[in-house]
């Protein structure tokens, strides 16, 4: 064996090393495997496709759901993954592929935090730990904003750490300047929350510990100013390009609206559950170490060794995430997502530091991990796999498509969320309602069941395609002649304004004939 290899440093690097494959494979097997088919996922796919395919470029639009609903960091991110890829189609790989990034990189994140605050086995432990939870897997193959959410408030909190560590050395002083633009990036993933959390923990265990001195010296006017000019970027955009709507989705119906209940109002203790099994039984743990990080932290005495000030932010973020999403009318189970990389470091700190028989518990946790780590590998994928029933809108929307020229007007009718449908078209639609048979002449998609209920009142409808196989099958009517041809909307309704208009000349040439007759 080769010297490098009997070294205890080349060891722990091999270990890291085999974490970050594990988590490779955890969060790429078969990622776009399984169809789009949820509302949320489908959601992002639309804005994603303005972007990508259509050059939504900063205020992407999508078919009835009018401006994004979140700030677009995860956005860029793909836009520029599919750019440097030579990709111009959002698929479900690359529309995920952010996500699984973002995933990956908070894992490597704590396991070099706890490298360097704990040590190689705690570090172990901590890697094992996220790759054993459920949520944070699943989180990492969703094609939603949480996971980048996720990652920039754990790089908030991992930096302050950091540089609380290196203060006084040269290397201190980049921390500092990775927290100032994490901060700044929690704001572009999900709104102010993601700088108003990591900013409240901290300033909770500097009132607790009297760290006033290193509060003072946390922000310099340079680092500042980069949180602000990077968090508030894209807001500012939106102020100086007239893009008011953006700006009263994002903070009024998505951050306050949400707070205080626009959106719908949850029990206070809607939590309890999700927070305690979301990714059972390590999710059982948690608390429990959060609770012997605050007992511990509370009974040192004089100042804070960093090894217990990083249990003791870990766990003030905690609860203070727990608190505010629970004080917040608006629930939903992703919002915990952020606190499973603290719920490593604290569970991996726990074990192998505040516990009897050390040893001998760190190896058996290591393989309850493990066998975690196998059901996650297996079962995730094949959840995913049956997450669309019998079968994804994809196969659906590629026959209406063959069917539908680029240029023809294409409608939906009594669709509910077609989201996901959508994104499989890739193509402007417009939605109708009223009566079926007062359709305008074009191409009309309807469920199965609500073309039964209304095809004896709506006699002009041909059917041309369908029923679609799948959980929701779908039937393609045709209604007059399809204007081919037409390249945009307005064309289009100009055409059906000048037909009404000819059909009222009609009618009132006819009813001066009948009275001159008269």
């Amino acid at each position: 064996m080769t010297p490098w290899l009997k070294s205890r440093g080349a060891a722990v690097w091999i270990v890291m090393a085999a974490i970050a494959l594990l988590g490779c494979v955890l969060m790429f097997n078969r990622l776009g495997a399984a169809g789009v088919c949820s509302y949320n996922e489908a959601v992002e796919g639309l804005f994603l496709q303005q972007m990508v395919e259509h050059r939504g470029g900063l205020f992407p639009i999508a078919a009835r759901e009018g401006p994004l609903y979140k700030p677009p960091l995860f956005h860029w991110t793909a836009l520029a993954l599919d750019r440097l890829s030579g990709a111009r189609k959002v698929t479900a790989f690359n529309l995920r592929l952010p996500a699984a990034l973002y995933g990956l990189a908070g894992l490597l994140l704590i396991v070099y935090f706890t490298y360097t605050i704990y040590g190689g086995e705690t570090a172990l432990l901590a890697g094992l730990i996220l790759l054993g939870s459920w949520q944070y897997v699943s989180q990492a193959r969703f094609g939603r904003v949480d996971m980048t959410l996720t990652f920039c408030e754990a790089l908030a909190l991992a930096s302050f750490v950091l540089w609380r560590r290196g203060a006084r050395a040269a290397h201190g002083e980049i921390w500092r300047w990775v927290f100032a633009l994490a901060l700044g990036l929690g704001v572009l993933a999900k709104g102010p929350v993601g700088t108003l959390l990591p900013l409240v923990s901290i300033g909770i265990l500097v009132a607790l510990n009297g760290e006033w001195t290193a509060a003072a010296r946390l922000f310099s006017p340079g680092s500042a100013l980069m949180t602000v000019v990077v968090g508030a970027s894209w807001y500012a955009a939106c102020l100086i390009g007239g893009r008011y709507d953006f700006l009263a989705r994002q903070l009024g119906s998505e951050n306050f609206g949400r707070f205080f209940g626009a959106l719908g109002a949850m029990p206070p203790w809607y939590y309890v559950v999700p927070l305690l099994l979301n990714s059972g039984p390590l999710s059982l743990i948690a608390p429990v170490a959060v609770g012997a990080a605050l007992i511990a932290a509370r009974r040192r005495g004089g100042a804070a060794e960093i090894t217990l000030e990083a249990a003791q932010l870990m766990a003030i973020f905690w609860i203070v995430t727990v608190a505010f999403f629970s004080l917040a009318a608006y629930k939903r189970r992703t919002y915990l997502l952020p606190l499973w990389p603290a719920n490593a470091v604290l569970i991996a700190w726990w074990i192998a530091t505040r516990t009897r028989f050390k040893r001998a518990l760190t190896g058996g946790f290591a393989i309850l991990c493990a066998v975690l780590i196998a059901i996650n590998l297996v079962v995730i994928a094949r959840r995913e796999a049956k997450s669309c029933g019998k079968g994804s809108y994809e196969a659906a929307a590629a026959q209406i498509n063959r069917i539908v020229g680029a240029d023809e007007p294409l409608f939906l009718y009594g669709m509910g969320d077609p989201a996901a449908l959508i994104f499989y078209l890739d193509r402007a639609v417009s939605f109708i309602g009223g009566e079926l048979g007062d359709a305008p002449p074009g191409y009309i998609i309807v469920r199965a069941p609500v073309w039964e209920q209304n095809r004896r009142r709506a006699p002009g409808l041909e059917p041309v395609l369908g029923p679609t196989p799948g959980a929701d099958p779908l039937i393609l009517l045709r209604h007059g002649k399809a204007y081919a041809g037409l390249r945009d909307r307005n064309a289009q309704e100009f055409i059906l304004a000048v037909n009404a208009l000819s059909w009222v000349i009609l009618a009132t040439g006819h009813l001066r004939a009948a009275g001159n007759e008269v």
